[in-house]
């Protein structure tokens, strides 16, 4: 009866992760309860946007790209940034000039990262989260946690049913009802993670659903061929909006291995 054991041991594992996941669902719906009416007569600013699109790191390039089509900042094909104007405008701006350093110079992926890590982020993270349009770091970690742990739970329901099936030492159960035993959590394990997909993806985004449905607004009105509609793009789809091959090529550059 070796494979009853086995098939306990996958049931507890198949049964803790998905636990885990439906109480991440439970907070999940509650949220969105409280944020019902979160963002209502609320104009996103580009910044928000790119937040809420893409985490600090759309804001960092949102930003670097804003200064460079303004010709305050060059972004070389090369991966650098050059400093034209060091005023900056507001405090995305000066976080960017600040990470470029006293040189005026820098490559730019540290600088991506610095800015990203900015105090200025910080503070229109927080004020996004307090106004119910953006996911608390922690729910939307722990949510990200709970799905990996299901995941886990289906690899190691499969592999606990393969020892099962190979271990010599197996009674005289019929192959086939041993595997249909340990289908069963896997099947578990499966739907879980086809729920979460549905009800909690939102919840592992950087934008709540109120954020989401704010995002949306805006694209629908951003039409044309002006500026802001260009960086409403650069904003909600990242860097792989930019048209000019020269600037795309300046996000894409990479240092090769050993180089300084």
């Amino acid at each position: 009866m070796f494979w009853v054991l086995l098939l306990l041991l996958a049931w507890a594992v198949a049964g803790t992760a998905c636990t885990r996941l439906c109480l991440a669902a439970v907070h999940a719906a509650a949220m969105d309860t409280k944020e019902a009416t979160a963002g209502r007569g609320h104009d996103l600013t580009l910044y928000e946007a790119a937040f809420l699109s893409g985490g600090p790191r759309r804001v960092a390039d949102l930003t670097l790209v804003s200064m460079a089509r303004q010709r305050r900042l060059l972004l070389a094909h090369t991966g650098w940034a050059t400093v034209v104007d060091p005023r900056g405008r507001d405090e995305m701006e000066r976080s960017v000039i600040g990470a470029i350093g006293p040189e005026g110079q820098s490559r730019i992926e540290p600088v991506r990262d610095a800015a990203a890590a900015a105090e200025a982020v910080g503070t229109l993270a927080d004020r996004l989260v307090s106004a119910g349009l953006a996911v608390p770091d922690g729910a939307r970690t722990g949510i990200a946690a709970a799905i990996r742990r299901v995941r886990l739970a289906a690899a190691i329901v499969l592999a606990l049913g393969a020892v099962a099936l190979l271990a010599p030492a197996r009674s005289d159960m019929p192959a086939h009802l041993v595997a249909l035993w340990f289908a069963l959590p896997f099947v578990l394990t499966l739907s879980c993670l086809a729920i979460a997909r549905i009800e909690i993806h939102p919840y592992a985004q950087w934008a709540s659903p109120a954020g989401q449905r704010l995002l949306n607004a805006l694209v629908r009105r951003s039409r044309g061929a002006d500026d802001r509609t260009y960086l409403t793009s650069v904003a909600v789809r990242g860097v792989r909006a930019i048209g000019e091959p020269d600037l795309r090529a300046a996000f894409a550059h990479r240092d090769p291995p050993g180089d300084a």
